[in-house]
């Protein structure tokens, strides 16, 4: 059956603006103004257009719809972390996918750039999304020593933050984060009030605020119950780093330093899935002898662990649909969101 002619047939030749202004009776201004959503375009003009460009396949060429909007539809998604760390943190890769999910349905084109803490990443980043290949950025997962939080705070595109970074002063950008202060003050009440009194806890990597924060809330309570908890004890804290193997190192070391323990607040869901597994091969009963909270509500991690696992949720949906809201918000020249998710404990059998 022969092909009417300037219609696009298998893989012919690309469908011109040219093409669509003579299908629909109309100049080549009238396509384009059809094309980037002008309003100065009359509804039957603009019905003309559309069946035109329906009827041949057109698709706009973004290299230079871009020259005239002045935008190219895409954020760049910054991850403040090396390529395993992505693969293997569960939280930050369920972010990523939340967050990219938004920007899809959003009609924007997530670019992923990642960084292990390199100093030549760290330019290239900062030139990339200075040179006009995104209209915005969301920037996770800033630690301590990274540039890259106030390098990117004054960038001549809108910035938002999944988590605070490490500046004073937020200048031009916005942040999103959990109340990370409020989950470890939830957890470790929910531990005194079920009558424990040697409270331990093992951190994240403290070069993340988020890690810095619940340790605040842990010591926060312990401070709040010393007539009854008695002085804080520094040999009931252990550093780790956010990973199960962190959790394990962690816990062997506080058994072997404050073997009378009979609680955990873990700052992360696979390092309490670590002590759970330490407390397990010691002989540790769990919560009998050793309750266990941690902090992510990851349900892959927290249902399947041995006892299921009490933990504080964060919704990692609400985060990445945040996020991008915001960022839509300053991009149509909104003022930067600044704001705090709640957080709440979730009950199961470890504590």
């Amino acid at each position: 059956m022969p092909v009417a002619s300037g219609v696009r047939s298998g893989w012919g030749p690309r469908p011109t603006l040219d093409a669509v202004a003579e299908l629909a009776g109309v100049s080549r201004a009238t396509v384009s103004r059809v094309v980037n959503q002008s309003s100065k375009v009359g509804p039957e003009v603009r019905a003309r257009v559309e069946d035109a460009i329906r009827t041949l396949g057109y698709v706009p060429n973004p290299v230079a719809r871009s020259l005239v909007t002045r935008r190219t539809d895409a954020v760049a998604l910054v991850v403040g972390e090396p390529s395993n760390m992505v693969m293997t943190d569960p939280w930050l890769s369920r972010l990523i996918l939340a967050t990219s999910r938004e920007l899809g349905d959003a009609g924007r084109q997530a670019v992923l750039l990642l960084t292990g803490g390199v100093a030549d990443d760290h330019d290239r980043i900062s030139r990339y999304l200075a040179g006009g290949h995104v209209d915005g950025a969301i920037v996770l997962s800033v630690h301590r020593t990274d540039p890259l939080g106030p390098a990117l705070r004054d960038l001549p595109v809108p910035v938002m933050f999944g988590g605070r970074p490490w500046v004073d002063d937020l200048g031009s950008a916005g942040s999103i984060d959990v109340d990370q202060r409020d989950g470890a003050r939830r957890a470790v009440e929910h531990l005194v009030g079920l009558g424990r009194r040697r409270i331990a806890t093992i951190t994240g990597s403290l070069d993340q605020r988020a890690a810095v924060e619940r340790l605040d809330g842990y010591r926060g309570v312990l401070e709040e119950y010393r007539d009854t908890l008695g002085e804080p004890d520094p040999d009931l804290i252990a550093h780790g780093d956010f990973t199960r193997g962190g959790g394990e190192r962690a816990m062997t070391e506080l058994l072997e330093r404050t073997p009378d323990l009979d609680a955990v607040f873990a700052a992360s869901d696979l390092t309490a899935a670590g002590a759970l597994a330490v407390l397990r091969r010691a002989g540790r009963r769990v919560p009998e002898d050793v309750a266990v909270i941690g902090f992510d509500d990851l349900e892959e991690v927290a249902a399947w662990t041995e006892p299921p696992l009490t933990t504080v949720h964060q919704p990692v949906s609400a985060f990445g649909r945040r996020l991008v809201e915001a960022l839509l918000t300053m991009l149509t020249g909104g003022e930067p969101v600044r704001e705090v998710l709640p957080v709440h404990l979730v009950r199961r059998a470890s504590a």
